[in-house]
Formats: C-alpha cells, sequence, structure tokens
C-alpha cells in the first residue's frame, strides 16, 4: 500500500458476532452443522408458506439472544479505525446491530442484509420493534400477525431467496470500487452478490485481507490470510494500520 491515508472498506460476516454468543450459520459449530433444517427458518419460501416455520422461526429468535448481545472486541476495533481518524466504511452482513451498538458511527455502516431489530408486516408493510414481537411470543402467541391487518410478520432482513436492495448494492459496489485496502472479516465469502465485493476491489486495485477461521474460495487473490480468532485478530490489524496510516 501507499503511504496515503487509504480509504478502508471492511465486510463483515457473522464471524465477528460470535464471540458476542450469536451462532453463525456455515461455521463448524454454525446453526446449519447442528441442525440443517434450520435453513428453512430464514429462507422466504418456507418461512411464508408453514405456519410451523414459523413457530420455529419465532422461537430461534427468542432463543438467539441477538437483542441482547453484547459487542465483543472485534467490533469495537473498527470503532477505533474509525476514531483514529482513517477514512473508511464498514459493509455488514449481520443483521444484529452489533456494531452501531459499540459505537460506529451509523451513516459509516451499510446493512446488505437489513435488520433483524425490526418486524415489517408482508402485506401492508407496517413496520414495528423486534422486541415488540418477541414480547407478544413470551405472552403465548407462537406466530404473532400484524395487528393492524392480520398479515405475516417477518424481520425486516434479507431472507434467503430474495435479492439484496438495489440501491444498498449500488453503494457497496461503489465502496468496494473506490477503496484502497478491503477487510473481509468473519465471513465465508460463498454467498454473491456479496461475494463479488472483495474481487471488485481487487480488480479495482485495492489490497485485499481475508480474517477468518475457515479457508474461503477467495483466499488465493488476497494479499494477506489471518486465521487467528477475530476478537485477537482484527484489533491487532486495527493497530497495524493506525500506526502505519494514522
Amino acid at each position: 500500500m501507499n503511504a496515503k491515508r487509504p480509504l478502508i472498506a471492511v465486510l463483515t460476516g457473522a464471524g465477528i458476532s460470535t464471540d458476542s454468543g450469536i451462532p453463525d450459520y456455515r461455521g463448524p459449530n454454525g446453526l446449519w452443522q447442528r441442525d440443517p433444517s434450520a435453513q428453512d427458518l430464514v429462507t422466504v419460501g418456507p418461512y411464508l408458506a408453514d405456519p410451523d416455520v414459523r413457530r420455529r422461526a419465532w422461537l430461534l429468535r427468542r432463543d438467539a439472544g441477538s437483542l441482547t448481545a453484547e459487542p465483543n472486541a472485534g467490533h469495537r476495533a473498527l470503532v477505533e479505525l474509525e476514531r483514529s481518524g482513517l477514512p473508511m466504511r464498514v459493509l455488514t452482513q449481520n443483521v444484529d446491530g452489533l456494531q452501531q451498538r459499540a459505537g460506529l458511527t451509523p451513516r459509516k455502516v451499510l446493512e446488505l442484509h437489513g435488520t433483524a431489530q425490526e418486524v415489517q408486516c408482508v402485506d401492508c408493510r407496517t413496520v414495528g420493534t423486534m422486541a415488540g414481537a418477541l414480547e407478544r411470543v413470551a405472552a403465548g402467541e407462537p406466530d404473532p400477525a400484524c395487528r393492524d391487518c392480520g398479515g405475516i410478520l417477518r424481520p425486516r432482513t434479507v431472507m434467503f431467496g430474495e435479492a439484496l436492495d438495489r440501491t444498498v448494492l449500488q453503494q457497496a459496489d461503489t465502496v468496494a470500487r473506490s477503496c484502497d485496502l478491503f477487510v473481509a472479516v468473519g465471513t465465508s465469502l460463498q454467498v454473491f452478490p456479496v461475494a463479488g465485493l472483495p474481487l471488485e476491489a481487487v480488480r479495482s486495485g485495492a489490497r485485499l485481507v481475508i480474517v477468518n477461521g475457515e479457508p474461503t474460495p477467495l483466499d488465493e487473490a488476497a494479499a494477506e490470510v489471518v486465521r487467528e480468532p477475530i476478537s485477537t485478530a482484527l484489533p491487532a490489524l486495527v493497530r497495524r494500520l493506525v500506526e502505519q496510516y494514522g
């Protein structure tokens, strides 16, 4: 990299949040490894078609603890990166909101897969809080419906089987094409179109660093691959970047 202050793009996946107690999907101890049928709970077709799938999905959300999870050292490291003054943007596949809760400026975070902090009716599009919906589940409603029209409630996330919001994806592509350094953290880099963002960055001249516990399909394209735990590896990487460019 040059001695200039680089624009840093950080793509975060589920792996950055596992130390906060939120399981990933595809990792060795991921949700789908333990229960392959759980994929239906986050896939739009089965979710909308099957009340039993929705009931299981609400129990999963209730037990996942994402609303009460606390940011970990990986999230806090990215806050330190922002505070250093280095230009940066976070592109996240996560829906847990932990990066913002850690203190990162919300406008610096592009949520590629939406947010699990809110729910929306599939019919009338009314928006409510996930906390409120889970309170109804705890009170005995196994599949809470929209209180305005009786429609199905779903999280405001991009579920499997759905396309990403075109505007959000275009914004992410612009960041990838304009950055000098692209850091992929805790993501399998297997789900497109998001998995294509690091390649767009490399084609545009950026340096790619991958921090992930398992091999990814893009490891050969990376200038550096780090296999250490994210909660230690990411703070160390941020310290190195701040010392070099801050």
